[in-house]
């Protein structure tokens, strides 16, 4: 297995940041949008970088026929941002009181990305999955935002314990989405992303398109 570089290594935060000044956009009269953030982010989930949702819809013309993205969360104010890094890390505190700051924050990364580099902050990134022709949510190996603890790591992109079934789903959604531009987070099958640090990094291109964003100033 290739290295698994984590939202908290030093490389991605190196990343220098040229923002190009994309909008952040509605996506809901684009893609089937599913409702479960809601309750967090209150509306501000169904926005993306114009950029990203470029390439979202030339993903879905690239999915098998009767299959369709389901778009679950874009954008995340730094706010929620932080308040979902710092719960979790609290949890991690909590379950390993003998791990170092370091450590902690390394582990949290795998499933939260610390706030100041956050993809989602910067309407880069999109959390999602695929549905038949129906709506149906098609086995993918774990519910989405499954965390590595409860998931037995399942959730990892090329996790080895699902059934062959989800392998293969799996797969079909990652093929799409990487030939429209985006890149995967590898400790979530769900996370795709294209223009932040970690997009930079992982394509070798030379710096960031989006940095973080206020939505209210969108």
């Amino acid at each position: 297995m290739s290295e698994i570089i984590l939202m908290s290594d030093a490389r991605v935060a190196a990343v220098p940041v040229e923002e190009n000044g994309e909008p952040l956009v509605d996506v809901s009269a684009h893609l089937r949008v599913d409702d479960r953030k809601y309750e967090d982010s209150r509306g501000a989930e169904v926005h993306l970088r114009q950029g990203v949702l470029d390439r979202l819809l030339r993903a879905q013309v690239l999915l098998p026929d009767g299959l369709r993205l389901l778009f679950v969360e874009g954008y995340r104010p730094p706010t929620l941002q932080r308040h979902y890094f710092e719960t979790y890390a609290d949890g991690l505190r909590a379950a390993h009181p003998d791990w170092s700051a370091d450590r902690i924050r390394s582990a949290a990364s795998r499933y939260v990305s610390p706030p100041e580099i956050a993809p989602h902050s910067a309407g880069a990134a999109v959390d999602l999955t695929l549905t038949d022709a129906d709506g149906r949510e098609l086995d993918l190996g774990t519910a989405m935002n499954a965390n590595p603890e409860e998931s037995d790591g399942a959730c990892y992109t090329g996790a080895g314990n699902i059934t062959e079934a989800a392998k293969a789903n799996r797969a079909v959604l990652g093929e799409a989405l990487s030939a429209a531009g985006l890149v995967n987070y590898p400790t979530e099958w769900w996370h795709w992303s294209y223009g932040d640090r970690y997009w930079a990094l992982e394509t070798g291109a030379p710096a960031a398109l989006y940095g973080a964003k206020d939505l209210d100033a969108a």
